[in-house]
């Protein structure tokens, strides 16, 4: 119970360095200064104001968006690869986002966060769908397979658009990057809603998720309404994923490592695994976005970058050890 506040107070403290550090030097008095005597004439507190304090409230709220839709797909499937990033979810939303600037060319935040919804949910049945067929039913493993195999159609699909028409390139540049830099307070608060939204519902199924995860059988024998857990938990899924790549692009793996982690002081119950989950995935890719814009100072590197330099090895654990016990 306690590290729940401990938690909210690491991740302030993450914000915090987010705020501070950057491409630019920008003193800790510099930096306290534009909150408590805002100056419009300094840069200092323009970058503070416009720049640092939008990028790190994005990075929390994807991160935390990411980790728990990770969560909540890996107690619904019992899949421990499970993952919008694996399982084609942001491959989807992502290209129905380039889809839709191509055909239609859209320019509005929230018809860019309507076809990431639209992807996302798509994208989400058919691979259920996929991973279902045949003899055995849904399986771990073809899940997996499904999700790979739709992640690759999906990104040569947005590669080709991409190739076909570079206008488009140019106005998706900043969901393909898998970045949170040049963000902007008002894209923060239009799709905050949305992934507030999918967070509650996400949060309101702790329970639910937990007797599910024992197996649908057992499930419906304690009484549980099985298709509405998975329908609500699907709408999280979708709303959570969905306004994630609206917001930053396609980050994978966040929502891979985070639940694994949690799990080792959490436990099984999904009541304390999906509010950890939302925690520790915000401080991660806080911390991970911080060090994208110091290791190659003054430049900067996406923060999908990063995520997947610690993401690819813990797959790869994951896909030697957890699927084959």
């Amino acid at each position: 119970m306690l590290g729940l506040p401990v938690g909210v107070v690491a991740l302030g403290g993450c914000l915090v360095l987010s705020v501070r550090f950057g491409a630019a030097e920008i003193s800790t008095a510099e930096v306290i200064r534009a909150f408590t005597d805002f100056d419009d004439r300094s840069t200092g507190h323009l970058i503070v104001q416009t720049i640092r304090v939008p990028r790190a409230l994005i990075a929390a709220c994807v991160g935390a968006a990411l980790a728990v839709a990770g969560a909540i797909m890996q107690g619904l499937t019992r899949n421990p690869l499970a993952d919008p990033g694996i399982l084609g979810i942001n491959a989807g939303a992502a290209l129905a986002v380039v889809a839709g600037v191509f055909l239609f060319g859209i320019g509005s935040i929230g018809v860019y966060a309507l076809f990431a919804f639209l992807g996302a949910a798509v994208t989400a049945v058919v691979v259920y769908g996929l991973g279902s067929l045949g003899r055995g039913g849904m399986t771990p493993l073809k899940l997996t397979v499904a999700g790979a195999a739709l992640t690759a159609l999906f990104s040569s699909l947005t590669t080709a658009i991409l190739i076909l028409n570079e206008r488009t390139l140019e106005e998706v540049r900043f969901w393909l990057a898998g970045s949170v830099a040049g963000r902007d307070l008002e894209l923060f608060l239009r799709l905050l809603p949305y992934m507030g939204v999918g967070l509650v519902v996400a949060l309101s199924l702790g329970r639910q998720i937990t007797t599910l995860n024992l197996g649908e059988d057992i499930a419906r024998g304690l009484g549980q309404r099985t298709g509405w857990v998975k329908a609500l938990a699907a709408l999280a899924v979708v709303l959570l994923a969905g306004g994630a790549v609206a917001a930053a692009g396609p980050i994978g793996f966040v929502g891979l490592v985070i639940p694994h982690v949690v799990r080792f002081f959490a436990g099984a119950d999904y009541r304390w695994i999906l509010p950890y989950s939302a925690i520790c995935g915000a401080m991660l890719l806080v911390l991970s976005d911080v060090a994208a814009r110091l290791v190659l100072r003054p430049q900067e590197l996406p923060v999908g970058v990063m995520i997947a330099l610690l993401g690819a090895p813990f797959f790869i654990y994951l896909a030697r050890w957890k699927v084959k016990r």
